[in-house]
């Protein structure tokens, strides 16, 4: 009658080698070493969150706005953004319910986190497309140089301000701009007048 070897059993510690316990101490500052990467790029404020700019990359934001309104049917403005701010995005995007976008993103002094977007769509179509849903109801106007900025809230618990837009443009196409992110009210100010008052260039 055989009997089935039992399970392995766990060596003795003596058993283990100090090349065991090198490669374990190994493991375990390999986890610390991306464990303190990730948390040095990030970090926390009762103001929102702010970001390590100089672990982001970093965009050409007039080039790439240059580049992105080749073939578009409405003007788009380059905005004078602060020196000190860096951009670290911009893309453009065809919105599900019709209409595009021209989007960039920046990165304020403090490393709060704004975007521009610049589009043809409608109002509502706009917010839907940078929400992902559907946002709180319009809760004033802010008046920023002469224009005039339709105020919301975003979804989720961060609830970031949105500010919205229309302008004119030379060609009489209706172009709208939003506004969103972790900055502070002074540094949405700052962009919307970077971006109402910026570059033109013109529909093609």
């Amino acid at each position: 009658m055989s009997t089935a070897p039992g399970p392995p059993s766990k060596p003795p510690r003596s058993a283990l080698t100090v090349r065991d316990m090198i490669a374990a101490i190994g493991v375990l500052l390999l986890v610390v070493l991306v464990v303190g990467g990730i948390s040095r790029s990030c970090s926390f404020t009762p103001a929102g969150p702010t970001v390590d700019s100089s672990r982001l990359p970093v965009v050409d934001a007039p080039a790439e706005l240059r580049r992105l309104a080749i073939d578009l049917p409405f003007s788009v403005r380059i905005p004078a953004v602060p020196s000190d701010w860096r951009a670290n995005s911009a893309d453009r995007l065809s919105l599900p319910d019709g209409g595009l976008s021209v989007r960039t993103g920046y990165l304020t002094t403090e490393g709060r986190f704004l975007r521009l977007v610049q589009s043809n769509a409608t109002e509502e179509a706009l917010l839907t497309a940078e929400t992902g849903g559907e946002p709180a109801p319009a809760q004033g106007v802010v008046d920023v140089d002469g224009a005039r900025w339709v105020a919301y809230t975003g979804p989720g618990e961060r609830a970031e301000p949105i500010w919205i837009t229309e302008v004119t443009t030379p060609d009489a196409s209706a172009v709208r701009m939003l506004i969103t992110g972790s900055g502070s009210e002074p540094d949405l100010r700052t962009l919307a007048t970077a971006a109402t008052q910026g570059e033109l260039i013109p529909a093609r």
